[in-house]
């Protein structure tokens, strides 16, 4: 062997050893590949539990999978109560392109199997898969495929979507890395949506602590608009109202709306509204009707309607109009506990408000005794004695002596007045004037001045349940519609009966309207529709210079009163007989 040769092996043997070594350098790299990507699936996980708002963990969730399996496009989609999807997070797409194609996925085709069958599905290309149905305008193109369901205990909460792997297609491996990332992502959701219901139910509880210091700081009448402001912002609603039964009817009349910034008219309730407010009396304890997927003809959203626990018929409806998600069982749950609150609440007022209503008719009571009593009957004595020496003075004082007369008559029967409408706070359905005051009072903050509030008639004594009811709504519904449009410095408020009527005068001396170009669904056709109802009428007068609304009902028969009441009424229609006969035998004289 020469010397310069290199030292040989036999070719068999150096072949050997040359596979040997390079399936070490394989195995070496592919346990090197094996724990970065098992790194990186630990970072994901890290990442994903790192937060506690649900929409900043689903995020976290999609961008780590996007960056676990090198893909460029990735999506999560949450599956909605009803089927579909109720949301869908995206990542990979810019912002401009997201908002040039026609609308998001909604949960059909492929991403409708995902869905259905609730397990991993992979493609080399999604577009030669019979269950594709393309793409919409403006959409990018898209080729590989993983789709992996993400489930929270043993519901399927939603789906990760990946595309277009930059090396190729997705491999088995990338779908067990995304499948653990999946369950760690459940864990995640599952903390987030705890933390997220023990926050809102924390806000629920002092929305309920704040409505009930406010029911009980506010008149009882006040109480439907008070529960409608708390629960619009609280429920994420578009609109909260508040239906109450009519007596006489059986039908619903609406007493409160609010929207997310202000109050909104009244408007007429509906047919379906009214079916479901039905159906949620028929309800038991803590159910509620949901209204489903359709408001109203020409409008589209979710209806919620929930029974108020009163004696009287109540229920609160409330919508979320458009393309928003329907309300969940933690929305039920809750909106029935606010009611529930805000109905305990109301007793108290009511309660209390009635607590102070029998003091106040004890001392009412008190005064119209003495007024009657001692008051009157001195006043009728003096008038005797001057009509006595009427005749004896001489004809230059006669005439003085006579407006004394005059003038004693006038105050006997202003008094009179007194007496019976301190004695009409016995009838049946009393308080007719509190709860008017009370109306005036409530909206007096968003007038900017107290209404000026006068009677004239026995008002307590002769309005009926139903009538005061839709006097009190039609009231409400004339002054926030000055508050709202008149920007009015004084306002006045009329209730009197004339001539078999009960009519309400509304003025105020803000800017003026044409009413022929009012809309229908605006609070002047609300409150004719409510007078027509009563058969009544309502006719509205507007210029530069105020704005006059007489809404006029016809009276039904007066309810039976108390015995005090009736008497009271005949000692002074008799008192009044009495000074008629005695001024016409002074005059005679």
């Amino acid at each position: 062997m020469h010397p310069d040769d290199g030292l040989g092996f036999p070719d068999s043997e150096r072949s050997e050893l040359d596979r040997t070594l390079a399936s070490l350098v394989a195995q070496a790299s592919q346990v090197l590949t094996t724990q970065g990507r098992l790194r990186a699936l630990i970072k994901a996980n890290r990442a994903v539990t790192e937060e506690l708002e649900l929409g900043a963990v689903l995020r976290r969730i999609v961008g780590s999978a996007v960056e676990l399996v090198d893909a460029q496009y990735g999506a999560i989609g949450v599956i909605a109560p009803h089927g579909g999807l109720e949301q869908f997070i995206h990542v990979g797409m810019p912002e401009e392109v997201a908002q040039h194609i026609a609308h998001l996925p909604e949960g059909h085709g492929l991403l409708g199997a995902v869905i259905g069958e609730a397990k991993p599905i992979r493609l080399d290309d999604l577009a030669h898969d019979p269950r594709s149905v393309g793409f919409p305008s403006h959409h990018p193109p898209m080729g590989s495929f993983l789709g992996v369901p993400i489930r929270v205990r043993d519901e399927v909460f939603g789906n990760l979507y990946l595309t277009n792997k930059h090396d190729g297609v997705f491999s088995s491996e990338d779908e067990h890395l995304v499948g653990a990332l999946a369950s760690t992502a459940g864990v995640a959701i599952e903390n987030a949506r705890l933390f997220e219901e023990t926050q809102r139910r924390q806000a629920w509880t002092a929305a309920s602590l704040e409505l009930t210091a406010a029911m009980l700081a506010e008149p009882a009448a006040a109480a439907d608009t008070l529960l409608c402001r708390g629960i619009v912002q609280l429920a994420d609603v578009d609109l909260a109202s508040v239906l109450v039964a009519d007596r006489d009817s059986g039908g619903w009349w609406r007493s409160a709306a609010r929207g997310p910034e202000a109050e909104v008219d009244l408007d007429p309730v509906s047919s379906s509204e009214a079916r479901l407010a039905d159906a949620a009396l028929r309800a038991g304890p803590g159910d509620a009707a949901d209204g489903g997927a359709s408001v109203e003809p020409g409008r589209t959203g979710t209806r919620l309607v929930i029974r108020i626990p009163l004696p009287r018929p109540r229920v609160l409806v409330l919508q979320r109009l458009g393309a928003r998600r329907r309300f969940t069982a933690f929305d039920v749950r809750m909106a029935t506990e606010f009611c529930a609150q805000a109905a305990l609440a109301i007793e108290l007022a009511t309660a209390r408000e009635d607590q102070e209503r029998v003091s106040m008719m004890e001392d009412r009571g008190r005064i119209a005794r003495d007024l009657h009593d001692h008051v009157i009957q001195r006043l009728y004595g003096t008038g005797l004695s001057l009509q006595t020496i009427s005749s004896t003075v001489p004809e230059s004082s006669a005439s003085v002596v006579e407006e004394a007369i005059g003038s004693l008559d006038a105050s006997i029967a202003q008094i009179r007045s007194v007496v019976f409408a301190l004695n009409a706070v016995h009838a049946p359905r009393a308080g007719v004037r509190q709860q008017l005051m009370a109306v005036a009072d409530e909206l007096t903050g968003a007038l900017g001045h107290r209404p000026t509030v006068t009677f004239a008639g026995a008002i307590d004594h002769t309005v009926t349940g139903s009538q005061a009811d839709h006097l009190l709504a039609a009231c409400r519904e004339a002054l926030s519609n000055t508050a709202k449009h008149a920007g009015a410095n004084n306002t006045s408020v009329r209730l009197s009966i004339e001539d078999d009527r009960l009519v309400l005068l509304v003025e105020d001396d803000g800017a003026g309207f044409d009413p022929a170009a009012v809309s229908r669904r605006s609070g002047v056709a609300n409150l004719q529709q409510r007078a027509e109802r009563l058969g009544g009428t309502c006719e509205i007068e507007s210029s530069a210079a105020g704005t006059r609304v007489t809404w006029s009902i016809p009276l039904s028969q007066p309810t039976e009163g108390s015995a005090d009441a009736v008497d009271s009424a005949a000692d002074d229609h008799a008192s009044a007989a009495v000074l008629d006969s005695r001024s016409a035998e002074g005059r005679r004289s």
